[in-house]
C-alpha cells in the first residue's frame, strides 16, 4: 500500500499531513535548544554557586589545614567539574541535535515545496488540456448545426418551383463546404479527446502517484530523523553519565575519608601551648597587712612584655593604642614555631604596605617638584595634604614594622633592626584584688639600653604633624640633632631639643 494508489484523491490530505509532520519536527528542534540552554545557565549557575562559597587564600583556612575545610573546597572543585560536564551537554545536543536537524528540516521543507509544485504543475497541464477539449467540442457542436441548417436550406431550394438551377447549385455548395468544415471540427474534436485522455490517465496512474510515493518517502525519513533525534537526545546525556557519576564518587569518597577524631586532634597538636592552668587565689589577709608582699611575689612571676612606641613621652604611663596589632601578650600564649610563624607574617604584610606607601611618598614628591617647576601643570599646595597623610601612614607603619620585628627576635625568628623606641617595656601588674579592667601600666628600660648619639644637625623647612607612631612633629625653622640618614625610603631620624625622637620625611628638612 502507497500513497500514489491509495491516496490519489486526497490531495489536501497529504499536504496538511507532511506540513503537519515537519512542523512537528522544526517543534523539536526549539526544544532541544531551550533544553541547551536550560543546561548552559544551570553549569553558569553551579560555577557561581561554586565561587561564592570557595574560600582559597583565606588565611585562617592556610593555617588550619583540616581535613574537612579542604573536603569542602575539594567538593566545590568537584562541582566545577560538573558543571564542566553540563556545559558539555548544552554543546553536543546543540551541535547534534538542533544543527543536525534544522538543516534536514530546510532540505525537507525544499523537497516537499518542490513535489507539491510538480503536482500543482500537472494539474495545470490536465486542465488546460481540458480546456481545449471544450473548446473543441463547442466549435465542433456549432459547426454541425451550421450544417444541418445549410443541408435544411439546400432541400427547402429544390423544392421551391420559383428556384432557378444557380440557386440550388449555390445552396447545395454551401452546404458541402459547411459539412466540410463540420468534419474538419469532429476530427479535432475527436484527437483533442485522444489527446487529453491519455494525459489523463498519464496525471492519475503515473505523475500524481510517483509524486505522492515520493512525499511517502520523505514522510517516512522525517519520522526516522525525529525518532533518531529522540534517541541522540537521551544517548547524548547517557554519555556524559560516567564522567558526571565520577564526579559525585570524587564527593561522596571525599565525605567518607573525613576522620572527625583525628579531625580534633589536629587542632589540639596545632594550638596547644602545654601552659599550665592557673592556682588557686590565695586568701590575702588585709588584716595582717601582708597585702604589699603578696602583690611584689605575685609581680615577679609576670613576664615582661616589650611594647614599643606607646609612650608619648618617657617616664609618661599612657594607655594602649586600640589600633595597633595583636600584641605580644595575645601571641605569646602560640606554641613557639606557630608564634614565629604569624610575627613573620605580619612583618612581611607591614614590610609589603610600607614599601607601597613610600612609593606613592615619591610619586607625589616628584609630582610637588614638576608643579613648582610649572605651575601652569598644577597648584604645588594640593598635594600637601597626600603628601602629609602618606607621610602619616609611613611613621605608623614604621613603628608597627619596629615593633614586630622586636617581637620575632625574642621569639628567635629573626634579627633585630633597630628602631626608635625599641628600648621601651610595659610590664603589666595584675593585682588580685584588683579587676583586669583596672590593671596599671609600669614603665622601665632595659639595662643595655644604648643611647643614640647625633650625626649631624639639621633645620626643619616645613611644619610636620608627627601624630603616627614612630614619627616626631616639627615646626619650620626649628634646630634638629640628625640621629639617622636616609635609608633609601625618604624618611631621616631627629631628636628635638625636648628629646622626642622620631622619623620625619628627608624632603621637610634641611641638613648643615
Amino acid at each position: 500500500m502507497d500513497w500514489g494508489s491509495d491516496l490519489w484523491d486526497q490531495h489536501d490530505v497529504i499536504e496538511r499531513h507532511t506540513q503537519s509532520g515537519l512542523d512537528l519536527l522544526e517543534r523539536y528542534v526549539k526544544f532541544v535548544k531551550e533544553r541547551a540552554e536550560i543546561e548552559q545557565n544551570y553549569a553558569k549557575q553551579l560555577r557561581n554557586l561554586s565561587k561564592k562559597y570557595s574560600r582559597r587564600g583565606v588565611k585562617e583556612d592556610q593555617d588550619t589545614k583540616m581535613t574537612n575545610q579542604q573536603a569542602f573546597q575539594d567538593v566545590l572543585n568537584q562541582l566545577n567539574d560538573y558543571a564542566a560536564q553540563r556545559e558539555q551537554l548544552s554543546e553536543s545536543m546543540t551541535l547534534s541535535i538542533c544543527v543536525e536537524l534544522n538543516r534536514n528540516l530546510q532540505e525537507l521543507r525544499q523537497e516537499r515545496k518542490n513535489h507539491l509544485c510538480d503536482v500543482k504543475k500537472a494539474q495545470q497541464n490536465l486542465e488546460t488540456s481540458f480546456k481545449q477539449l471544450e473548446i473543441s467540442k463547442k466549435r465542433f457542436e456549432k459547426e454541425w448545426r451550421e450544417a444541418e441548417k445549410a443541408n435544411q436550406q439546400t432541400e427547402r431550394v429544390q423544392q421551391d418551383a420559383n428556384a432557378t438551377k444557380a440557386d440550388v447549385d449555390k445552396a447545395k455548395q454551401h452546404a458541402h463546404s459547411r459539412m466540410h468544415l463540420a468534419e474538419d471540427c469532429k476530427n479535432e474534436y475527436a484527437l483533442q479527446l485522444q489527446r487529453y485522455n491519455k494525459e489523463q490517465n498519464n496525471f492519475y496512474y503515473l505523475e500524481i502517484p510517483s509524486v505522492y510515493n515520493k512525499l511517502q518517502e520523505m514522510e517516512e525519513r522525517r519520522i526516522r530523523m525525529l525518532a533518531d533525534g529522540y534517541v541522540q537526545f537521551s544517548e547524548t546525556e547517557r554519555n556524559l553519565l560516567p564522567n558526571i557519576n565520577k564526579c559525585l564518587d570524587t564527593i561522596s569518597s571525599t565525605g567518607r575519608n573525613i576522620n572527625e577524631k583525628q579531625e580534633t586532634t589536629a587542632l589540639i597538636e596545632q594550638y596547644k601551648s602545654g601552659a599550665v592552668p592557673p592556682a588557686d587565689v590565695e586568701f590575702e589577709d588585709y588584716s595582717q597587712a601582708v597585702r604589699a608582699a603578696t602583690s611584689d611575689n605575685t609581680a615577679t612571676h609576670l613576664p615582661k612584655v616589650r611594647i614599643k612606641q606607646l609612650f608619648q613621652k618617657k617616664n609618661k604611663v599612657t594607655s594602649p593604642d586600640k589600633n595597633l596589632p595583636l600584641s605580644l601578650e595575645d601571641l605569646s600564649r602560640l606554641p613557639a614555631d606557630q608564634r614565629r610563624r604569624r610575627l613573620q607574617e605580619k612583618v612581611d604584610d607591614i614590610q609589603k604596605e610600607l614599601q607601597r606607601e613610600t612609593e606613592q611618598s615619591d610619586a607625589l614628591m616628584k609630582m610637588k617638584g614638576v608643579y613648582e617647576q610649572n605651575s601652569q601643570l598644577g597648584d604645588p599646595s594640593s598635594l600637601q595634604p597626600q603628601i602629609t597623610q602618606t607621610a602619616h601612614n609611613i611613621a605608623r607603619l614604621r613603628g608597627e614594622l619596629n615593633k614586630y620585628q622586636v617581637q620575632l627576635t625574642e621569639a628567635g625568628g629573626g634579627t633585630l633592626q633597630h628602631t626608635p623606641g625599641s628600648s621601651e617595656y610595659i610590664t603589666v601588674l595584675s593585682d588580685p584584688s584588683v579587676s583586669p579592667s583596672e590593671n596599671i601600666y609600669e614603665c622601665e628600660f632595659d639595662e643595655d639600653f644604648d643611647i643614640d648619639v647625633p650625626i649631624g644637625q639639621c633645620k626643619a623647612l616645613y611644619d610636620f604633624d608627627g601624630s603616627s607612631e614612630g614619627a616626631v612633629s616639627m615646626h619650620v625653622g626649628e634646630q634638629l640633632s640628625l640621629m639617622q640618614e636616609d635609608q633609601g625610603d625618604g624618611w631621616v631620624r631627629v631628636q628635638r631639643a625636648n628629646g622626642d625622637v622620631g622619623y620625619v620625611p628627608a624632603s621637610y628638612i634641611q641638613i648643615f
